[in-house]
């Protein structure tokens, strides 16, 4: 199996109105996005083609909103509660994504 090209951990993802895990997973793998529960149970996955992210302007720093199967998820990235380092993994969580869609 090839190495992840995004992988974050203790990710929070929500879906309106309420939170699925506080604890998730995202990852990108093989050109596809798997959005996981703590216990690695999958909530959503899709080709990354498929996949929209962006940041609006409702989402805090360290959050995007991703669009998998027509379905909105607000990730909110934590990496051991600093917030600058939240911000720059959900900056290359959007990167991977938009790099895959453009190719």
């Amino acid at each position: 199996m090839a190495e992840p090209e995004f992988s974050a951990r203790g990710v929070r993802i929500e879906r309106w109105p309420r939170s699925l895990t506080k604890a998730g997973q995202v990852l990108i793998q093989d050109g596809r996005l798997a959005l996981l529960t703590s216990y690695g149970r999958v909530i959503d996955s899709a080709p990354l083609r498929a996949v929209r992210a962006a940041k609006p302007w409702f989402a805090g720093r360290g959050s995007t909103v991703a669009t998998v199967n027509g379905r909105r998820y607000r990730l909110t990235m934590s990496e051991k509660g600093r917030l600058s380092d939240a911000a720059t993994l959900a900056g290359r969580f959007m990167e991977t994504v938009s790099r895959a869609r453009h190719t």
